[in-house]
């Protein structure tokens, strides 16, 4: 079969780097009539074959030969031209590679894979294995012919190797933003949450149950997570669910899993989420809603680390840390006998209690910009600003569903408000008609107010530095220098007060 430089100008167009691969080191072991070949790239500090044809290519396909040891293929990449080697004879020779080889080389025809600018970054070996050596045609004239062809498959490649680097790194970028979009932190400045995250990161040093105590919406599973995050399960499943959420019967063969033929429907094993976490973390929200039956199985867990497949007649061995939530009084349920004290004090060995959304006021500015962001960069839209008196009338609010309501009133805002700014009349009117905002005066009212009862300096007389230090240091003044009030107050976010107030050196030894 003859083959031609047009069968090699029509790769140019090839991106799929494996199928280009083998479609040149195809056509070139036919112009030479041999059976082996393979394609080296260079990574400075060794060779790596990535493409192999032929008897025993297998065994050549992946290797990597340091550059400080002898090898035809690293004789060419260092001097950028075509060379044929005796094998055997030729001290360049690696016979290493070759020594489990059925079929050995005889000769060896190498050339280098150059760039547009002359580098090399490769090189394609063509071997002839035959008795007699006499297949490949080393004619000068059909060697340079061949390097033409070489040249150019090599730019054809170089493209595509290049062209899959960039869509890996584009994939593995995407990945990462994917993750860091989705992954969930804890937010927040106030007293409480710091205490609550300080507790945490103590919890996740040791390997004891965990029992978050808190209202509906307060972020158990997320603190949870966080406590998993920084212990040394980290690498191993985190896994969570919700005790209420599902019948009874349906929650047993969920956690512990089901033989082959326990029930109806049962037509193979299934493990549950015990073995499923096995080395992680297991999260149980809602545990006071837990069967009492339930509970009896649960706490073989804990006391022994086995658990019973429903319809298994032997028990399985495991190794997870249960954290576990409940919005109830626990111990209150024990005393009324609808929850095992035994268990009770299995999963209150180290109690953590997260604050409503009310007792953590300082926090919603910090959040409702969190969730604003969040949204915006979900829905690929413009993040939206909250103006003084709409926050305030957030912070007013008492927020029974805690963070969870504050989240989906955001996400609210963000499919009904048009243009950038979110107004108290844009608030939902549970929001709007809450006492408190009721009886608070609007922003206009309350300017008409502090109008009547001092005079106002000339704005126009001072400059944009002066006005803003004026302005931070009356919240200051105002607020007894509590910063973080300061801040809400100001509707902006606390670092973003702190870093103005350094600008402007403002610090109250300065005041």
């Amino acid at each position: 079969m003859t083959i031609s430089i047009k069968d090699f100008k029509e790769l140019s167009s090839e991106l799929d780097s494996l199928k280009l691969r083998r479609t040149i080191l195809t056509l070139l072991l036919k112009t030479q009539n041999v059976e082996r070949g393979s394609l080296w790239i260079s990574h400075g500090y060794e060779y790596e074959c990535i493409e192999a044809l032929g008897k025993d290519s297998e065994e050549v396909l992946g290797i990597k030969i340091p550059a400080d040891e002898p090898s035809v293929v690293g004789w060419v990449i260092a001097h950028g031209k075509m060379t044929v080697a005796e094998a055997g004879k030729d001290d360049r020779h690696n016979h290493k590679i070759e020594d489990d080889f059925k079929v050995k080389s005889k000769s060896i025809l190498c050339f280098p894979l150059l760039l547009k600018n002359g580098e090399v970054y490769g090189a394609v070996q063509l071997i002839e294995t035959s008795t007699e050596g006499d297949r490949m045609n080393l004619d000068p004239e059909f060697l340079d012919r061949i390097q033409e062809m070489v040249d150019l498959s090599s730019i054809a490649l170089n493209n595509s190797l290049e062209f899959e680097d960039q869509k890996r790194k584009y994939i593995q970028l995407t990945r990462t933003l994917s993750t860091i979009r989705e992954k969930k932190s804890v937010v927040g400045q106030s007293p409480k949450v710091k205490e609550a995250l300080t507790l945490a990161a103590n919890y996740a040093a040791t390997d004891y149950p965990v029992l978050l105590y808190g209202e509906s919406g307060t972020g158990k599973e997320l603190f949870a997570n966080e406590i998993h995050s920084h212990s040394s399960r980290v690498d191993k499943p985190f896994l969570t669910q919700n005790c209420s959420a599902i019948p009874d019967s349906l929650l047993e063969s969920e956690l512990f899993g089901y033989k082959k033929g326990a029930f109806t429907g049962a037509n193979t094993d299934k493990p549950g989420l015990f073995e499923a976490a096995d080395g992680g973390t297991i999260f149980l929200d809602e545990i006071g809603d837990m069967d009492v039956n339930l509970q009896a199985k649960l706490l073989r867990v804990l006391q022994e680390n086995e658990i019973k497949p429903l319809g298994g007649t032997g028990s399985k061995k495991i190794n997870v840390r249960i954290i576990s939530a409940t919005n109830k009084d626990l111990a209150e349920e024990v005393r009324t006998g609808q929850f095992r004290e035994d268990l009770y004090y299995r999963l209150n060995v180290l109690p953590l209690n997260l604050p409503a959304l009310r007792e953590r006021e300082e926090d919603i500015p910090l959040l409702a910009d969190h969730f604003l962001g969040q949204e915006a960069a979900t829905t690929h839209t413009r993040h939206k600003e909250l103006t003084p008196r709409a926050m305030k009338a957030l912070c007013n609010y008492d927020w029974p569903g805690n963070i969870r309501e504050l989240e989906n009133t955001i996400k609210q805002f963000q499919a009904t408000v048009s243009g950038g700014q979110i107004t108290f009349e844009s608030l939902p009117k549970t929001i709007r008609n809450f006492r408190k905002n009721i009886d608070s005066k609007p922003a206009e009212t309350e300017q008409k107010a502090s109008q009547t009862a001092k005079p106002v300096q000339d704005l126009s007389n001072m400059t944009w530095n002066e006005m803003e230090r004026e302005y931070i240091l009356c919240l200051l003044k105002k607020c007894k220098w509590n910063i973080s009030e300061a801040s809400r107050k100001a509707a902006i976010n606390r670092s973003t007060f702190d870093s103005r107030m350094k600008r402007l050196g403002l610090s109250k030894k300065s005041s």
